[in-house]
């Protein structure tokens, strides 16, 4: 099993998750649906941020991601509005001081994925459109073999030419490597039709969790 959740609760504090249970597989994209506050993002950081506060465990691969988050963030690929490049520098610039913190770094692999997403890799981070940012932080998860993607309303706002190009692209990273994504979206429709599996969470719970067609059906 790729991501496990095992009675997940958070450290109680103005706004936790409170005992999120379930798995995935590689090989899948899984959607976090739910209004805004449910708890989506909140769920995501707890797979990144190691200063969070909770009992139960996170398992990657089998292992317990507090045992050597370090070596886990290697695995993990985090595209979000909060995930912050130096954006005065360009993508080039960004991956030279940044890659040498990763074990699998591949450089042709990001410059591919960069020439692929028509993204010049000596465009100024900073002056990056919203989708291309997350298009170059897409090209640097890939190019550090990420084995779990997390996708924090990449698709929020965006036109629908470039969510079908996105998933598209998320399509071929399940198909080329042994990895799987977790999504947070607030668009239900994208969610039913885009995702094999979503959880439903309200009020930091997961008050469903299942196949994407059957609960969205």
């Amino acid at each position: 099993m790729l991501l496990e959740f095992e009675h997940v609760t958070g450290i109680p504090k103005k706004f936790a998750l409170k005992d999120i249970n379930f798995s995935l597989e590689a090989g899948y994209i899984c959607g976090l649906a739910g209004k805004n506050g449910a708890g989506k993002s909140t769920l995501l950081d707890y797979i990144m941020n190691p200063r969070q506060l909770y009992t139960g465990e996170i398992r990657l691969n089998g292992v317990n991601i507090r045992e050597n988050h370090t070596y886990m963030k290697n695995k993990l690929g985090f595209v979000s509005d909060e995930n912050q490049f130096l954006k005065e520098r360009t993508a080039m610039q960004n991956v030279e001081l940044l890659s040498r913190f990763y074990e699998n770094w591949d450089m042709e692999l990001f410059k591919a994925a960069m020439k692929k997403m028509e993204l010049p890799v000596t465009k100024t981070v900073g002056k990056m459109s919203r989708g291309e940012n997350f298009k170059f932080q897409t090209a640097f998860a890939m190019a550090h073999k990420s084995e779990l993607y997390l996708l924090d309303e990449v698709t929020a706002g965006m036109d629908p030419v470039f969510r079908i190009d996105y998933f598209k692209m998320l399509q071929e990273i399940i198909a080329e490597e042994q990895a799987s994504i977790l999504m947070t979206s607030h668009i239900q429709d994208e969610i039913s039709r885009k995702t094999d599996f979503v959880g439903i969470m309200e009020q930091g719970r997961m008050i469903q969790f299942g196949e994407s067609l059957e609960i969205l059906a």
